[in-house]
């Protein structure tokens, strides 16, 4: 990185808005960026089009351009290129100031770190933490098993909680950087203080409660406490800005509507709105802090395993939503499926900083270990988003086994992390790296590996797999231990008749797909054509599923579940794909969805926004998906039709589709 100190003041605001234009130029399909105009209040979201993804790559580049490390909070908080250029200038002044470490803001990160690791110790690769109380040395260390006769989410807990309670169950990354080990025995005694103080307020079997929480401790309580009063909890995606409260939350409303929502539960600045959000959401009563959720310990109320256990609706989606509602029988056999193919146990480790109101980082992360008794090293989405690299320095740290993440986070690592952060990085615990959620791209797949191999990343951690909300989280995975799997075909046979025939290999025009596995056991995978019969392997087909783990419906939608399943039993999942040689290759979607960093976005509705505004002209939009390999997810492309011609002019249009798309979405 440059040593180059930034002069204050108008210098560095006119090269932050150098930058800023350059990589809006090439956002725009590689534009000139001195014909993007750059303002320094424009809104990096509304007016200029970057969004979170692009963000990663606005602050490297600014942090090379000036020399200086930007914390989180110019990630989360920075709204303008005049915001950025502050956060540049106290970057610059922070080290003198301070006292900061040379090295700066990077090494001060990796001080803590070293803190952490000492604090919890580890007994070789994938050896659980130290136990918290030195009396409970013996229980700690006991052997850990599965809950294999558990019904429920909270007997599995309670299986755990009866035989090692100190057990350290999540290490949990703070915003400040500090990391807390919460244990089992914790969980359980604040789960039922929530129960309790849900059951005061009149709460009880069946009743929804809406949790827009952020990556907190209060998360796991809540959501355990709302099961044992006998409620559903529905998580909600939660704001990014907390100075955006009002605009996001009446986003919500058609979420809490459709989920007949009693209680909202939620950090305190979105109490400020709730007489909005309760005008319009009839069912709902409260919205309350966590704070309020301390109650008088109480028993769980008895269920089963064909009681309700989540609503999960689908994180970011734009349109009418739809929650996929699971019993706890669904979840218990989804993650008994995946921890078997997975052949995870307690002593394996996980890593995550998936958010948990996504069913991967809920179901996948979060419950797959706290039913096998492994700990998990979790932190938020922001600080991967604000530093990748923190990710694998987690699974350096705690000698993790597996960790789940979707396609964008392994190119984000391979193109946004600098070679001088790898220093010291061990990757040689790593067994199990998961791919999903989105398109699976086999050049990160080569790319990711190739990167990391000489932090001692094994060839085969990297595996494709492929699930659904509607089937939990899971459906199919390869087997363990080998590498991937990348089928060559002939694109021209595939784009004429759906044929999916191996290419020659010299072919240079080759289409290519990745594996995803097969189906996990006890649950079955089949590829239809047009008249629900199989089709012949290798060729393209709708993808459809059933099992144990499949939900059966989407909450109080019936229509939209009877597209779903169909009069046979089984499943859509609205994408396509092709068998081979037992394998899943998935080559796109029938549903009409475009999925960006794990947004699903619905064309219509965007086009719809933007042809209402003045200047476009209406009925001629087009909203799509294109692949964008070099940051490894879509790119969320919209074409209108103007008769505008002033540059200037097409310009503000432009900022207006944008302002008005991202106002929705």
């Amino acid at each position: 990185m440059p040593s180059t100190t930034p002069a204050a003041g108008a210098h560095v605001e006119e090269r932050v808005l150098d930058v800023i234009a350059e990589l809006s130029g090439e956002l725009r399909g590689g534009a000139d960026a001195g014909a993007v105009d750059v303002k320094r209040d424009d809104s990096l979201e509304t007016d200029l089009g970057i969004s979170s993804l692009e963000r990663v790559e606005l602050l490297i580049r600014l942090e090379r351009a000036f020399g200086v490390r930007l914390g989180d909070d110019a990630m989360m908080e920075a709204e303008t290129p005049a915001d950025l250029a502050a956060a540049i200038t106290r970057a610059a002044a922070a080290p003198a100031a301070a006292g900061t470490p040379p090295g700066g803001a990077g090494a001060a990160e990796t001080s803590r770190r070293g803190a952490s690791a000492t604090e919890i110790p580890h007994r070789g690769a994938g050896a659980p933490a130290a136990p918290t109380h030195p009396d409970t040395a013996a229980a700690s260390s006991a052997t850990v098993g599965d809950p294999a006769h558990a019904r429920t989410i909270v007997e599995a807990l309670a299986w755990h909680v009866e035989r090692t309670p100190d057990r350290v169950h999540i290490h949990l990354r703070e915003d400040d950087g500090s990391e807390v080990p919460l244990t089992y025995g914790w969980l359980w005694d604040e789960a039922r203080s929530v129960a309790g103080a849900l059951t005061a307020r009149g709460l009880g079997r069946g009743d929804r409660i809406a949790l827009m929480l952020r990556t907190e401790r209060a998360f796991f309580p809540t959501f355990i406490g709302t099961l044992m009063a006998g409620c559903i909890p529905a998580p909600l995606y939660p704001p990014f800005r907390a100075d955006r409260i009002e605009e996001y939350a009446t986003r919500q409303v058609a979420i809490l509507r459709n989920a007949g929502a009693r209680l909202l539960v939620a950090f305190p600045e979105v109490q400020r709105v709730a007489g909005l959000l309760k005008q319009q959401a009839p069912s709902l009563e409260s919205v309350v802090g966590t704070g309020a959720l301390a109650g008088e310990a109480r028993r769980p109320v008895p269920t089963t395993g064909d009681d309700p256990a989540l609503i999960q609706y689908t994180s970011g989606s734009t349109g009418e939503p739809k929650g996929v509602l699971l019993t706890n029988a669904n979840l218990l056999a989804n993650v008994r499926a995946i921890i078997a193919r997975l052949e995870f146990r307690a002593n394996d480790v996980g890593v995550s900083w998936l958010p948990l109101y996504h069913d991967m980082g809920l179901i996948g992360a979060w419950l797959g270990t706290l039913y096998t008794g492994a700990p998990l090293a979790l932190m938020s989405p922001l600080a991967f988003l604000a530093r990748p690299v923190r990710w694998l320095q987690a699974l350096s740290t705690y000698r993790g086994t597996v960790s789940p993440a979707p396609n964008f986070a392994y190119d984000l690592c391979v193109s946004r992390i600098p070679d001088d952060d790898l220093e010291g990085l061990d990757l040689r615990s790593v067994r199990t790296l998961l791919n999903g959620s989105e398109a699976v791209s086999p050049d990160t797949l080569r790319r990711f590996n190739e990167r990391f191999a000489p932090c001692g990343l094994a060839p085969t951690a990297m595996q494709p797999v492929y699930g659904l909300a509607e089937c939990s989280v899971g459906l199919a995975t390869p087997t363990m231990g080998t590498r991937f799997r990348i089928d060559r075909i002939d694109r021209e046979r595939y784009e004429s008749s759906g044929e999916a025939m191996p290419a020659a290999a010299g072919d240079t025009h080759a289409l290519e797909f990745v594996s995803c596995g097969r189906a996990l056991d006890d649950h079955a995978m089949t590829v239809v054509n047009d008249a629900n019969v199989p089709a012949p392997e290798r060729q393209r087909g709708r993808i459809r599923f059933r099992g144990p783990s499949a939900t059966s419906g989407y909450f109080r939608n019936p229509e939209a579940t009877s597209a779903l399943i169909g009069s046979d039993g089984w499943l859509e999942t609205g994408d396509l794909g092709y068998l081979a040689d037992g394998d899943l290759f998935i080559t796109g979607r029938s549903k009409d969805l475009i999925i960006k960093a794990g947004r699903n976005l619905a064309p219509p509705e965007a086009e719809e926004l933007a042809g209402a505004i003045e200047g476009i002209r209406t009925g001629c939009v087009a909203a799509f998906g294109v692949r964008d390999e070099k940051r490894g997810t879509e790119q969320f492309i919209i074409v209108a039709e103007t008769r505008v011609i002033d540059a200037k002019a097409r310009t503000a249009l432009r900022q207006s589709v944008n302002r008005a798309i991202t106002g929705a979405m």
